[in-house]
């Protein structure tokens, strides 16, 4: 399988993940035009896509939907509630109806060789799910906008071989910045984004000796900045109860406006 970042941060999210026979974007939170160079930077074109997975109705997650599902014309899968969101979100454009696929959070699905299984998420809105993809005893998850997790989440995050998992800002960072006392409790809330601790926190007790590449997403461009969210992740798994060191680990932080390295696994 092949795993790569096109962006990811609270400007907008897209995660590419493939086999040898099938291709998804997972978020569709960026322009047509930066997917199609962000696609391009890894050998890739629009017409390798099979699907588009969603995860939740934010815009950064599906404003370049529209854009996408009229030019490759490939099913969009997300959950019933979040579909119903889509359609009322006006700025996407009309999405032809027979496009739309709906999934239930803990029930697998196919995108050709593809194995799909969404499963539920903390955060505030409609019905948002991460996804775990498998092919060929491969398998990798894309799990941000997370308020929290439990051992639900845990439970559907072992045995990767990789993952990008959500750091979105440092807590100090939030907490003396300049957004507004409600948007602040909202982001540290049990339905808003992990921090930088906390994400280490979830990662230290998912890693395994199998686990390839570990992808750090969804930062916040006010409450964080890519060399303070790497030192803080991989200090939380060092310190952390379990047999790892960060080092141990291909450990990157997925960048903001352009893919990241494609990983094969």
């Amino acid at each position: 399988m092949e795993f790569c970042s096109i962006a990811s941060g609270s400007s907008g999210n897209c995660i590419y993940a493939g086999s040898d026979h099938a291709a998804v974007l997972v978020d569709a939170g960026i322009s047509g035009k930066r997917v199609t160079e962000g696609l391009k930077q890894i050998g890739h074109d629009l017409s390798d896509l099979s699907a588009i997975l969603i995860t939740h109705e934010h815009s950064d997650h599906i404003q370049g939907l529209g854009v996408l599902a009229r030019k490759c014309h490939v099913p969009i899968y997300a959950t019933a509630a979040t579909i119903r969101q889509i359609k009322r979100y006006a700025a996407i454009g009309k999405i032809d109806e027979e496009l739309f696929h709906e999934v239930r959070a803990d029930e697998a699905f196919t995108v050709d060789d593809l194995e799909v299984e969404a499963f539920h998420i903390s955060h505030d809105a409609a019905d948002p799910v991460a996804y775990r993809i498998a092919s060929g005893g491969k398998s990798v998850a894309v799990a941000t906008d997370m308020g929290c997790f439990t051992d639900y989440t845990v439970d559907h995050l072992k045995e990767l071989d990789a993952v990008l998992i959500e750091a979105n800002h440092d807590v100090n960072m939030l907490q003396v910045g300049s957004y507004p006392y409600p948007l602040k409790m909202r982001i540290l809330g049990e339905k808003g984004h992990l921090s930088n601790e906390t994400c280490g926190a979830l990662l230290g007790q998912i890693l395994h000796d199998d686990m390839q590449a570990v992808f750090l997403g969804h930062l916040s461009k006010e409450n964080n900045y890519e060399a303070l969210a790497y030192a803080t992740v991989c200090a939380e798994v060092t310190a952390g109860d379990n047999p790892y060191k960060a080092k141990d680990f291909r450990i990157q932080v997925a960048a903001r406006d352009h893919a990241s390295e494609l990983v094969a696994v």
